[in-house]
């Protein structure tokens, strides 16, 4: 944190000779005196007297020494506040939040285990969902956070990632408030017939693959590709056009002017935690008591 030649000048004025200093420090005079003298040289300040009587310091070595002696002691104080950050983020869990990966499915269950994790603590770290930026937010799991949840059956995000599946999802439809079939409690596939349903490109999803094949066999519906991971965006194009759009029934808050309806169909989509691929100790211990649980069957 600072110049051994410092060092070495305060144990020389507090012991009071080179020589003491020298046992002190586990070297030989010479060697300390070698540091003094090119300390002074460097500072082009004269520290200290030297006589047969032993040394003392400069009126200017005394002003080097009081620095000196605070600057040891703020250097103390700076190292041990690091090693107490250091300890607070090794007792922390960095929990993602977004618009559509809330983290309160984490924290509910976070307070049924929390007395095996005595002096944690919870850190919440919101982040934007951006389907451009989605796969660097995944990519941060074990940086950045400890835990994501959300539905997931992406074949990018599992290569980026470990899954902890809680439960399932349902695919629902979403339309505007001002739709025609907004006024309809479940829809079939045949409601959908002349209208347009926007949906993420295939490829990357299992169940969402699974509803574009069933949904090609009615010609009568055409599709939009969306971008392939939701944001706010495609939640907004929907709402300020008369298209329907594939959705889940844990989203149906996140846009106020759309209604999230139930379809006559079985596509469920696995629901969990996401975390790092070699996820630290703590992660595995919490993943593991969460196992544990008797939890009821997980439903968004």
């Amino acid at each position: 944190m600072f110049n051994h030649q410092l060092t070495t000048f305060v144990w020389v004025a507090d012991c009071g000779s080179f020589t003491k200093a020298a046992q002190r420090l586990y070297v030989s005079p010479p060697s300390v005196m070698k540091q003094i003298n090119a300390l002074e040289k460097h500072l082009n300040l004269k520290l200290l007297d030297r006589s047969n009587q032993g040394i003392r310091l400069t009126p200017e070595g005394q002003v080097i020494y009081r620095h000196a002696k605070f600057l040891f002691d703020y250097s103390q104080k700076a190292i041990e506040e690091a090693r107490q950050q250091a300890a607070a983020v090794e007792t922390t869990f960095c929990i993602g939040s977004s618009l559509l990966n809330p983290c309160k499915p984490f924290i509910d269950l976070w307070y049924q285990v929390n007395q095996d994790f005595p002096g944690y603590k919870l850190h919440i770290v919101p982040f934007e969902d951006d389907h451009q930026g989605i796969l660097s937010e995944i990519a941060s799991l074990g940086e950045k956070y400890d835990f994501l949840v959300g539905a997931c059956d992406s074949a990018k995000w599992m290569e980026l990632c470990s899954f902890f599946q809680l439960g399932s999802c349902s695919h629902c439809i979403a339309v505007s408030r001002e739709h025609p079939l907004a006024a309809k409690k479940k829809l079939k596939i045949s409601d959908l017939y002349g209208q347009t349903l926007m949906m993420v490109r295939k490829g990357d999803s299992d169940s969402v693959d699974r509803i574009r094949r069933q949904i090609e066999q009615h010609p009568q519906i055409r599709i939009e590709d969306t971008a392939q991971f939701y944001d706010i965006e495609v939640f907004n194009r929907c709402a300020q056009t008369q298209n329907a759009m594939i959705t889940l029934d844990c989203w149906k808050d996140v846009h106020p002017s759309l209604v999230t309806l139930p379809v006559e169909w079985d596509h469920p989509i696995p629901y969990g935690l996401m975390y790092a691929k070699n996820a630290p100790e703590s992660v595995l211990k919490f993943l593991s008591l969460i196992q544990s649980l008797d939890l009821p069957a997980c439903s968004c």
